[in-house]
């Protein structure tokens, strides 16, 4: 840590008698500065030294909730993120920095970054042909006055010419840690405020993000890092959201079933009641050991965790819904959706009635590590050559692919323990993030509820500050409210530009 404070402070001396040179730019855009001869030397000597010249300016219209900006931005392509990469074409990252809105300089020296990932179903991510800035919440972000990092990360589908997979876990939050040290590593050189990184995913995206933000300073990838030559800095974030993670993968199955089990699939057909029992049973016990406490229910355990979700998160995202709706349109609602009882200000209605309007569940049992092998989550655990493996003792002891041993491989363990956020949030740690977004749809059948309810009471127990609701009758994925987190990511940063 001493050697990185003396680093940066070298840094922010080059950078200052950098200022004393100016580079004319663009017309209408914020004046850039070059380095000095004694930043090109460091940059000479350092391959993760960010180059601050080394921009594209672009000028762009991007919209937002306050309508259309135009927003002159230094853009920053495909910058690989380690030393030794594995596959440059995934352990990229770029940079997209405003320095004018609507007319108007911009300074982001001192505004949050935002580390967006667009990574889906743990599979390979790369902006290494990104000719700007590309996701909407990066657009939004930039428009905002705010700093965009957009990361590419190795995912479980790659395989190299030997047959081996190098994308599974726990590639994914290895380089994505590795961009978030490259970021921290260039403190005073890279525009924005590092102490102030907030990151951002949906689905394994979501999860990654949360993840991300749970398992800050943690030693447990220091090997994998130091393997890829990451930067000499810390991985810890401010602030985390996170969009229907799909997480907690040891559990998800019995939580799947506990939430979804007397749903049919599309075709109508009941799944394995048998399987669904055993994996609720299982869920139960885990439920009881998290020892999760809200008030006014007490511990939350399975049997009250249906009362607790409908109180905190189904019935006010319902009450939300309605109240937008014009007066037609709610009464036009309400007669198709006879299981709500609206009093002109709330919404209420029971579980049961909740799964009926749901109607079905959107994956087989198990949901996450099957039987066969035949889920994404399997591929994620492959190792080597091997494609696929289990990683619950429930789905290994009923494998059906015929390649099933006795027992779990021997690393499978410290690799869940690496990729969930949970395992670090049940232990404390410290360094997590201490502000989270968190967000999902009430018909997201891809997960259970209660991945989301724990995830995010859980954080409440530790004492962090928790924005987590959801979005009435979405489906995976869905984001309704992106302009709100952007607000959120200046609130909490105390960020007013």
């Amino acid at each position: 840590m001493t050697h990185q404070m003396n680093r940066r402070a070298l840094i922010k001396g080059i950078a200052a008698a950098a200022v004393a040179v100016p580079v004319v730019g663009t017309a209408g855009a914020a004046p850039a500065f070059a380095a000095s001869p004694a930043a090109a030397s460091v940059a000479s000597a350092d391959s993760l030294a960010f180059d601050p010249d080394g921009y594209t300016e672009i000028t762009t219209t991007i919209s937002t909730g306050d309508g259309d900006k135009e927003v002159t931005y230094h853009f920053w392509s495909a910058i690989t993120y380690v030393t030794d990469p594995v596959d440059e074409t995934y352990q990229s990252l770029t940079v997209s920095v405003p320095v004018s809105i609507d007319g108007t300089a911009v300074d982001a020296t001192d505004a949050p970054i935002l580390v967006s990932n667009s990574i889906g179903g743990y599979l390979p991510s790369s902006v290494s042909t990104n000719t700007g800035v590309s996701s909407s919440r990066a657009q939004l972000a930039i428009a905002a006055g705010y700093v965009a990092v957009e990361p590419g990360a190795r995912g479980r589908t790659l395989v190299d010419s030997s047959g081996d997979y190098y994308g599974t876990a726990p590639a994914a939050i290895v380089d994505l840690k590795a961009a978030i040290r490259y970021v921290r590593y260039n403190a005073g050189t890279i525009p924005g405020d590092t102490d102030k990184i907030v990151t951002a995913g949906t689905s394994a995206g979501g999860a990654l993000s949360a993840l991300l933000g749970a398992s800050g300073g943690s030693s447990l990838y220091d090997d994998y890092l130091s393997e890829l030559g990451a930067a000499d800095a810390d991985d810890v974030i401010y602030a985390t959201g996170a969009w229907c993670p799909i997480t907690d993968l040891e559990n998800a199955d019995g939580a799947y079933e506990w939430n979804w089990g007397t749903n049919t699939l599309s075709s109508g057909e009941e799944v394995d009641q048998d399987v669904s029992a055993d994996l609720t049973a299982l869920f139960e016990t885990y439920q009881s050991g998290l020892g999760l406490t809200a008030d006014d229910y007490g511990t939350i355990t399975a049997d009250n965790l249906d009362d607790y979700l409908l109180a905190t998160y189904l019935e006010p995202s319902a009450t939300s819904y309605l109240a937008d709706l014009s007066d037609d349109d709610r009464t036009t609602y309400l007669s198709s959706n006879t299981f709500i009882t609206w009093d002109g200000s709330a919404a209420t209605f029971s579980w049961s009635d909740y799964l009926d309007h749901v109607g079905h569940r959107g994956k087989d049992a198990p949901a996450f590590d099957a039987f066969d092998l035949s889920a994404g989550e399997n591929n994620e655990f492959g190792l080597d050559t091997t494609e696929a493996r289990h990683f619950t003792d429930y789905s290994l002891a009923n494998d059906t692919s015929g390649t099933g041993g006795s027992s779990l491989d021997s690393d499978i363990p410290g690799k869940l323990d690496m990729m969930n956020p949970m395992y670090f949030i049940g232990d404390g740690n410290d360094d997590r993030a201490k502000y989270w977004w968190i967000r999902t749809g009430t018909k997201d059948t891809d997960t259970a509820l209660t991945i989301v309810g724990n995830l995010a009471l859980s954080l409440e127990n530790l004492g962090d500050d928790v924005n987590a609701a959801l979005y009435w009758d979405a489906a995976h994925g869905a984001d309704e409210d992106p302009d709100d987190f952007i607000t959120w990511i200046g609130d909490v940063t105390g960020y007013t530009g």
